[in-house]
């Protein structure tokens, strides 16, 4: 069973990211044994009264192979706490896909569209058994990172910023090697699968969450195939 690590508002303008922090973090959990299938980013809605930092994304490590949420939970709040940035307002929740009820992936659909409060967020996740919590100065992440645990569970929302080994690809890469790195699928935006060529990606690939699967999407360009990045 995957279970879902939800970060948001760890940061601020000065400092870095928080899917730097998500990646960091996740490099760490793999370190200790855990098995990762990647780290994901979901955009929620900007709006002037949200406060955020930059796009007001969250992130989600995903973990694979039936890892214990109440320790994970606790050995992640430590790491955030230990690399707490004032000024943030940093929130975490972790559940299991099982134990996440589709109110929970309502509420982070709604929460790409519409503004949602802190209140509304802690009410849900005490409904439904997830552990959330506050990690220091508004404790607004707590918004984004119940949305995070939703987004990421329904399985059709978001994209990777971490995947394999496909950080390591830049410029001008084979389909093939993206395919044989885990990507599932390389397509055009009208759904025709590409099996051959070369993708212009810029940094490294970011491929969709579809159906729970990796999906790399390109559009055609004179003949030549670019990497499009969709939220």
């Amino acid at each position: 069973m995957t279970l879902y690590i939800a970060l948001d508002d760890t940061d601020t303008r000065e400092s870095r990211g928080t899917g730097r922090l998500a990646r960091a973090i996740a490099r760490d959990l793999q370190q200790s044994g855990y098995h990762l299938s990647g780290v994901s980013r979901h955009q929620l809605l900007v709006h002037p009264d949200i406060p955020y930092t930059s796009h007001n994304s969250c992130a989600v490590i995903h973990v694979e192979n039936g890892a214990d949420a109440g320790s994970l939970f606790d050995r992640v709040r430590e790491l955030m706490l230990d690399d707490f940035i004032p000024g943030s307002d940093p929130g975490l929740a972790v559940a299991g896909h099982h134990d996440i009820a589709p109110e929970i992936t309502g509420f982070g659909l709604d929460a790409k569209m519409s503004v949602r409060t802190q209140d509304e967020a802690l009410a849900l996740a005490r409904e439904s058994g997830i552990r959330l919590e506050g990690l220091g100065g508004t404790n607004g992440g707590v918004i984004g990172a119940l949305a995070g645990i939703g987004l990421a569970a329904s399985g059709n929302d978001g994209r990777y910023i971490l995947f394999g080994n496909l950080r390591d690809f830049s410029g001008d890469i084979r389909v093939e090697d993206i395919l044989a790195a885990g990507v599932s699928l390389v397509t055009t935006l009208s759904g025709d699968p590409v099996t051959t060529g070369t993708v212009k990606v810029r940094k490294f690939p970011k491929p969709a969450i579809r159906n729970s699967t990796p999906v790399l999407f390109v559009e055609d360009r004179d003949g030549i195939y670019h990497e499009v990045v969709i939220d």
